[in-house]
């Protein structure tokens, strides 16, 4: 099993879970994090830190955000490590309550 970033975290980007990943799973891209399944090993410190609900464990995504597993293992392998905690983008309180957010998604 792994964690799952969902759509919530799209221009939100609080990288707080970061900072607690012991095995440096997580990957940045430009308004979105994902998690590397052959890198996560399911310790769960992840997902209470996102301030947004973003995070999930694979057996228990929501039905509609169970595309985001295909998602974020095909930007993992795209996007760089992330390993330490950066600011929020300047308007993630914005959209931290938008719901259906996948068309601002940037690659």
């Amino acid at each position: 099993m792994t964690y799952v970033v969902v759509e919530s975290c799209i221009k939100c980007k609080y990288t707080d879970c970061v900072e607690v990943c012991p095995v440096d799973c997580f990957h940045e891209g430009p308004n979105f994090l994902v998690i590397d399944p052959e890198e996560c090993i399911d310790c769960s410190l992840c997902e209470p830190e996102c301030p947004v609900n973003a995070i999930y464990a694979e057996d228990e995504l929501p039905e509609e955000q169970k595309h985001f597993l295909d998602l974020n293992i095909e930007l993992s392998q795209e996007w760089p490590v992330i390993t330490e905690m950066k600011p929020a983008p300047e308007d993630a309180d914005d959209w931290k309550d938008i719901k259906e957010k996948l068309q601002y998604l940037e690659r």
